[in-house]
């Protein structure tokens, strides 16, 4: 995992091997559902606005890490500024579903 901006952000490569790991992370989606018409909502993702986020962020669990994705990773390292900030383990997914889909083939 690398950082951006001294931010914690993995590759989307990363997130395939964790998340067929002993130790998966909880995978929170910050985009509007409207956008999942050009990248669907992966399964088993928690899906939570960016604009919910801090009056939604206790539905996490606190005990496991969370990659945190958006359409392109934008978003995403917001999610994670403001639920690192809240002691939650959040990581940014960069380049996002975009990468995502593009990885997935």
């Amino acid at each position: 995992m690398g950082t951006m901006d001294d931010q914690p952000a993995m590759e989307v490569q990363v997130l395939a091997e964790a998340l067929n790991s002993q130790q998966p992370p909880v995978v929170l989606d910050v985009r509007d559902a409207a956008e999942f018409a050009e990248y669907p909502l992966l399964d088993g993702a928690v899906h939570i606005p960016l604009a919910e986020l801090p009056a939604r962020m206790l539905e996490l669990p606190a005990e496991t890490w969370i990659a945190v994705v958006c359409r392109s990773g934008g978003r995403s390292a917001k999610a994670v500024a403001l639920l690192n900030d809240h002691g939650f383990e959040a990581v940014n997914v960069l380049g996002g579903m975009a990468a995502w889909t593009a990885l997935q083939g």
